[in-house]
């Protein structure tokens, strides 16, 4: 199960000169391989006379997603889209894209010089992107007396925790998502403040 992890709240712009060479990163949110290459595709659009648009991409989880990608778009092999990438994958947030925009200014900064201007680019996009969380929710129903529905419900409130469906049978069941990580803490609150008369089932899709 996918505990839940950053992604991008928005797309910003970073931009810094080496030697001459302008390297502009723009950096946002790509929750799938299509929406990487139409992001990729844009900066492209908006940066016609770039000499080079190297990027990297996340999409998905930041550690068990096979969404990924990167590409030198002409720069030496290895000296742009591996290194933005690497720098993305130590970071932890998943659905993330990456362009760099490279103006050449006249001077050649050699692999080891292009391998550190695309990495602390992408580096420097990172620390000033604001992220959001992509939470992670597993469905649940908490079985209740009809006697206890209202404080179940105050008790689901309080943690933030929204009733999809109620249905009255034996019982009152009501239907929620529990965050993955946090079903036991959830669970012992229930019990607890039902001194054991109500409980968590977790429903497991197959």
């Amino acid at each position: 199960m996918r505990s839940s992890y950053n992604i991008p709240a928005i797309s910003i712009r970073i931009e810094q000169e080496i030697k001459r060479s302008r390297f502009i990163a723009d950096i946002g949110h790509a929750e799938s391989k299509a929406d990487a290459l139409v992001f990729i595709e844009q900066i492209k659009n908006r940066e016609p006379d770039a000499r080079h648009h190297c990027w990297a991409y996340i999409a998905g989880h930041p550690v068990e997603s096979i969404e990924r990608g990167c590409s030198d778009a002409g720069e030496p092999q290895g000296t742009a889209g591996k290194p933005m990438l690497n720098v993305l994958q130590h970071k932890n947030i998943g659905e993330i894209v990456v362009v760099i925009s490279r103006y050449f200014g006249g001077i050649k900064l050699g692999a080891g010089g292009l391998v550190r201007a695309y990495s602390s680019s992408v580096q420097q996009a990172v620390d000033a992107l604001p992220l959001s969380q992509r939470v992670i929710t597993i469905k649940a129903v908490v079985h209740s007396p009809f006697a206890l529905e209202s404080n179940m419900r105050h008790l689901l409130e309080t943690a933030g925790i929204t009733i999809k469906e109620h249905i009255y049978l034996n019982d009152v069941q009501l239907h929620i998502d529990v965050e993955h990580g946090k079903e036991s803490e959830l669970e012992s609150a229930i019990r607890e403040k039902s001194a054991g008369k109500a409980e968590l089932k977790l429903i497991k899709v197959e």
